[in-house]
C-alpha cells in the first residue's frame, strides 16, 4: 500500500481518520516487520504518529490516528470511558429474527487457538448492542455498536449466538462468497475458475463518534463501503431478496 492511495477521510492539526483497505494492518506485525501497516505509513507521511484504537487486519473503514501527545491522551481518555461511539456494519449469515438484541457474553483468549477469542464465564465482560438494517433470504446486514472494545467481540459474539460473519476464516463457515451460491443456473466461460465477489471479512467500521480532542465539537466520520462489500450487497439484494412473511396476508383466506 503506497501512502498515496490513502484514503484520509479527515485531517487537521490534531488527528487524522482512515478509511482503511482490507489486509493492512494497524500496527506492526511483531515477526513480519516489512508487512504493510498505517502506523508506518502514516509516520513516512506526517512524522510523528499515535495509535488511538486499531482495526482487524481484513476489516475495513474508519480508524483514527493522533498528529500528537496530548490529543492522544484525550482521545484515548474517551476510549477508557466508553464515550466514543464506534458502528460497524456487517453482513451475517442467516435472516436475523429480531430488530434489535444486546449480546452480553464475556469473552478470553482461546487456548486452542492461538490470536483468537472465546465465549467464557470466567473471561472479561463484553457488550454489542446489534441492529438490523436491512434482512436478505440467507443473510442480514446489521449496524452493530460495541460497548466495549475486547478483540474480535463482533465476530465472536455474533458467532456464539448463531449469526457467523457470511465470509470469516476464523470464527465462519466461509473463506469467501460467490455469485454461484445464490444465482441459479450460474453458467462459467469454459476453462475459468470463478472469483470470489469478497474474499475478506464482511466487517467494516462505517462510523464513529467522539469529541474532538481541541475544539471540544462533537465530530463524526463515516466511511464508505469498500467495492467488495458493495457488490456482496448488490447481489445480495438482486438474488437473495428478502420477501417478509405475516399471517396477516392471509387474513381474509
Amino acid at each position: 500500500m503506497k501512502k498515496e492511495s490513502l484514503h484520509i477521510l479527515y485531517e487537521d492539526h490534531d488527528i487524522v481518520a482512515i478509511n482503511k483497505q482490507a489486509g493492512i494492518l494497524t500496527i506492526p506485525d511483531r515477526f513480519r516487520a516489512e508487512l504493510p501497516n498505517l502506523r508506518d505509513i502514516l509516520k513516512e507521511k506526517f512524522g510523528e504518529i499515535f495509535i488511538v484504537h486499531r482495526l482487524d487486519k481484513e476489516t475495513t473503514g474508519v480508524i483514527l490516528f493522533t498528529k500528537n501527545a496530548e490529543a492522544h491522551r484525550h482521545l484515548s481518555l474517551q476510549f477508557e470511558h466508553n464515550t466514543i461511539e464506534k458502528i460497524y456494519h456487517t453482513v451475517v449469515g442467516g435472516v436475523f429474527d429480531k430488530e434489535n438484541l444486546d449480546i452480553d457474553i464475556p469473552l478470553a483468549p482461546d487456548p486452542r487457538r492461538k490470536g483468537l477469542m472465546k465465549p467464557n464465564a470466567l473471561g472479561k465482560e463484553s457488550l454489542t448492542h446489534v441492529e438490523v438494517v436491512e434482512r436478505f433470504k440467507i443473510a442480514t446486514l446489521l449496524a452493530c455498536t460495541p460497548k466495549t472494545g475486547r478483540q474480535h467481540q463482533i465476530r465472536v459474539h455474533l458467532s456464539a449466538i448463531g449469526y457467523p460473519l457470511l465470509v470469516d476464516a476464523d470464527y465462519g463457515k466461509q473463506k469467501e462468497f460467490k455469485l454461484s451460491t445464490i444465482k441459479r443456473r450460474y453458467n462459467l466461460a469454459k476453462d475459468t475458475d470463478e472469483k470470489p465477489i469478497i474474499s475478506t471479512t464482511t466487517l467494516h467500521a462505517q462510523q464513529i463518534r467522539f469529541i474532538h480532542p481541541t475544539t471540544e465539537k462533537k465530530m463524526m466520520v463515516t466511511a464508505e463501503y469498500p467495492k467488495s462489500f458493495a457488490a456482496l450487497l448488490q447481489v445480495l439484494r438482486k438474488y437473495s431478496h428478502y420477501v417478509e412473511f405475516s399471517f396477516e396476508d392471509f387474513k381474509d383466506w
